[in-house]
C-alpha cells in the first residue's frame, strides 16, 4: 500500500512508516532496535574503558614505585592476589627466582587479560552492525523500489505522486542502515585501538611488578620470601 501525495498534504517520517511494505516495516524495525543495542555497547564500554584507564595508570604507578601494594584496589589488587598465590607456590617449591618470575607474569597477565576480554565482549556485535546494516537497508531500498514499480505498473500511471511515497520509503530503510552502521564502525575502531594500547601499557607494567616481587630478600641461595597479603613491593 502506498500513500498519495496531495497538494495540500505533506510526506513525512512517520507517514513513510505506516504506509510501508511489511517487509520493509521489519527492515526498519531491525535496523532501530540494532541501533539502540550499539548504543547501549558504546555507552557500557565508555564506562569499562574509563576505568581500565584508571586501573592501568595505578599499575604503572605501582611498578614505578610510586603506590605501595597495600593501596590497591580494583583490577591491581585481583592481579596482585594471582601473583600472591603463585609466588607462595612457587616458594613452596624451591623454586628459583627466575622460573617464580615466569610464574608471576604468566598469573598476572592471564589475570589481565580475562578483563581486557570481558570488556571486549560486545565489540563483535558492533564490527557486525558496522558491516552488516547498509546492506539490510539496501535490501529495504530494493524492495521498497520494487514496490514502485509494482504501483507504477497496476495503476498505468509514472506521476511522481505514484512513485514517490514507495521510493521514499525504499531511501529511508537505506538512511536507518546508514544510521546503524556508521556509529557502530567508529565505536568499534575507537574502543579496539583503546583496549590494544591499554594491553599494551598494563602487560609492560606487569613484567616490572613481577620482576620487582622476584627480587631475593637476603636469600643467598637467591630464593623469594613468601608474599604476604598487603605487603609493599
Amino acid at each position: 500500500m502506498f500513500l498519495t501525495a496531495s497538494p495540500q498534504s505533506t510526506l513525512s517520517i512517520m507517514d513513510l512508516i505506516a504506509t510501508a511494505d511489511p517487509i520493509v516495516k521489519a527492515v526498519m524495525l531491525l535496523l532501530v532496535l540494532s541501533s539502540v543495542a550499539c548504543w547501549a555497547i558504546v555507552i557500557e564500554k565508555s564506562i569499562r574503558t574509563w576505568r581500565l584507564k584508571s586501573d592501568v595508570k595505578a599499575l604503572e604507578s605501582l611498578a614505578d614505585g610510586a603506590t605501595d601494594a597495600a593501596e590497591a584496589d580494583g583490577l591491581v589488587r585481583r592481579i596482585l592476589t594471582a601473583a600472591e598465590s603463585e609466588a607462595n607456590d612457587g616458594v613452596s617449591r624451591g623454586e628459583a627466582r627466575s622460573e617464580i618470575r615466569a610464574r608471576l607474569e604468566r598469573a598476572m597477565k592471564q589475570r589481565f587479560k580475562g578483563e581486557l576480554e570481558s570488556i571486549e565482549s560486545g565489540l563483535p556485535f558492533l564490527a557486525t552492525i558496522g558491516s552488516a546494516a547498509p546492506f539490510i537497508g539496501l535490501f529495504g531500498t530494493v524492495w521498497g523500489i520494487m514496490n514502485s514499480f509494482t504501483a507504477i505498473a497496476a495503476r498505468q500511471d509514472t506521476s511522481l505522486a505514484t512513485v514517490a511515497p514507495g521510493i521514499a520509503e525504499a531511501l529511508f530503510a537505506t538512511a536507518l542502515g546508514l544510521v546503524a552502521a556508521i556509529p557502530a564502525v567508529m565505536a568499534y575502531n575507537h574502543y579496539a585501538v583503546k583496549l590494544g594500547r591499554s594491553s599494551q601499557r598494563g602487560n609492560a607494567a606487569i613484567s616490572e611488578i613481577a620482576k620487582q616481587i622476584s627480587r631475593p630478600h637476603g636469600d643467598a641461595a637467591g630464593r623469594v620470601e613468601p608474599l604476604r597479603a598487603g605487603k609493599a613491593y
